[in-house]
């Protein structure tokens, strides 16, 4: 079938996307070596499609499918739903991911190489042309316009052929391999897609598992990716396999996704809603009592498969002040040192052991650290870590939030919720950057941990790369009390 039939086919609901299919995943380089393949009249790879009747097809997106049968793909999501974007100059209908992979893809007449485009190196420079306009305007068209430039015209033949070339590329034929038959139930074609996609752009262990409840309860996904919206808005950033891992703990108590194989749908949906429940209860608690109110500053998010699993046993309810500083003082000394930076699934396993008699899970969770680290106390040195994803950039935030620390321009207490737009808080350098480079300090020095702190962006303004000697002084002056507060 031609690359151009399969995109029609698409448009008028004959080929869809399997609801059970996780959403596009390539990157911009996977993209360009596509095009490139295409280009060279290189082969691709075929495309494995579900043939069933529409009437009970569960496909992904608002797109009507045509009456009677419909095909969905299983193989060659990638490569459609990019050639798609670039042919028609917007995401099918079934897209959820990032256009920005496949949008603004130019190529080169003289270099024929395909890249994304760059401003300084393709603005007025007409041996860059945009691929998506090739193929919305067609050969005959854009070679009119390359016709009339006179910086084109000693390699026009050469010109002319490379543009047939790229346009032709929709009139590529892919071979279509069909899954058919009454014996091809959902449970069926979802074993053949993790078989099939297993060789290609690698499914993690969380999307196999996902597939697979997708089989039975096709909304599944939507469900989740709604919460982690919820979140988003909340200012806080969560992957699917991250939110389907907690639902995993709180369901079997494992850490390995192959748990969730005798899952049924009724569970699952159970597990999916506690989940939420018992997440939303953790940010509260790590906002309130930690300040950590934000993504940049949540630190050890892994742990919280083995959090709601605690919350979980012990009936949702740490109202006890003893048990809630206990699990927020295991959860503050698994981001500083790491606990799950490493092989989440293993490291989890061992410490969702810990906590299957709920009774002393805690302090054996505790002791488990202590006994890896040999010492849990923080010292001077621990402040030598740079930039904001050092472990202990979470720490000091904290520690300005739960010590109350007040802004030094305006005396109020900081959070990151501040309203106006000059309230939001930035790092500030105590000691200039620009100071501290004039000075012969290296980079790792000028943005140790130890020089940060924070402040709103106004104060940050007006303090702008003054020497501390300086502008320290003016402060304790104008808000009493506020500079000690840090």
């Amino acid at each position: 079938m031609k690359i151009q039939t399969v995109l029609d086919h698409i448009d008028s609901g004959h080929i869809a996307l399997p609801e059970f299919q996780r959403g596009y995943v390539w990157n911009r380089d996977q993209v360009r070596s596509l095009m490139h393949s295409l280009y060279k009249q290189h082969p691709v790879g075929s495309l494995l499609v579900w043939v069933t009747g529409s009437d009970t097809a569960r496909a992904r997106g608002d797109g009507e499918l045509a009456p009677g049968v419909v095909k969905l793909l299983l193989d060659g999501q990638q490569r459609i739903t990019s050639l798609y974007g670039i042919i028609r100059s917007r995401p099918p209908k079934f897209f959820q991911g990032d256009a920005r992979s496949f949008t603004g893809l130019y190529f080169n007449l003289d270099e024929e190489i395909f890249e994304f485009f760059a401003p300084l190196k393709m603005k007025d420079n007409p041996l860059w042309i945009n691929v998506s306009e090739i193929m919305q305007i067609g050969a005959g068209e854009a070679i009119k316009k390359i016709v009339t430039t006179s910086e084109l015209q000693a390699n026009l033949t050469e010109y002319i052929n490379k543009l047939t070339n790229i346009d032709s590329i929709k009139a590529i034929e892919l071979h279509v391999e069909e899954v058919t038959g009454e014996d091809k139930t959902v449970d069926v074609v979802v074993d053949i897609f993790n078989r099939v996609n297993s060789g290609g752009t690698k499914l993690s262990k969380g999307d196999l598992a996902l597939a697979k409840i997708c089989g039975s309860w096709p909304e599944a996904r939507d469900e989740m990716l709604l919460r982690l919206k919820k979140w988003t808005e909340a200012g806080f950033q969560f992957k699917l396999e991250w939110y389907l891992r907690c639902i995993n703990t709180i369901l079997t108590g494992e850490s390995l996704f192959s748990a969730l194989k005798d899952v049924n749908t009724p569970s699952f949906k159970d597990g999916l809603e506690k989940a939420e429940k018992l997440i939303d209860k953790l940010l509260d608690l790590i906002s309130s009592r930690l300040g950590l109110d934000h993504d940049r500053v949540l630190g050890s998010r892994y742990s919280f498969p083995l959090l709601v699993r605690y919350l979980h046993q012990v009936g949702d309810d740490i109202s006890d002040y003893k048990e809630q500083d206990k699990l927020l003082y295991w959860y503050i000394h698994t981001f500083l040192w790491g606990r799950y930076a490493g092989s989440t699934e293993s490291i989890l396993g061992q410490d969702l052991a810990l906590i299957e008699d709920v009774a002393g899970g805690l302090e054996r969770l505790i002791n488990q650290l202590r006994q890896n680290r040999g010492d849990l106390r923080i010292s001077p040195e621990d402040f030598k870590g740079w930039s904001r994803s050092a472990r202990f950039y979470p720490l000091l935030y904290m520690l300005t939030r739960v010590c109350h620390a007040k802004d030094w321009g305006s005396g109020i207490e900081l959070r990151d919720h501040l309203l106006g737009k000059t309230s939001g808080l930035q790092v500030h350098h105590i000691f200039p950057k620009s100071l501290l480079y004039e000075n012969g300090y290296s980079k790792s020095e000028v943005n140790a941990i130890a020089n940060f702190t924070f402040l709103t962006q106004e104060t940050n303004l007006k303090v702008s790369n003054r020497d501390p000697k300086e502008y320290l002084e003016e402060y304790y002056k104008k808000h009493p009390g506020a500079v000690e507060s840090h």
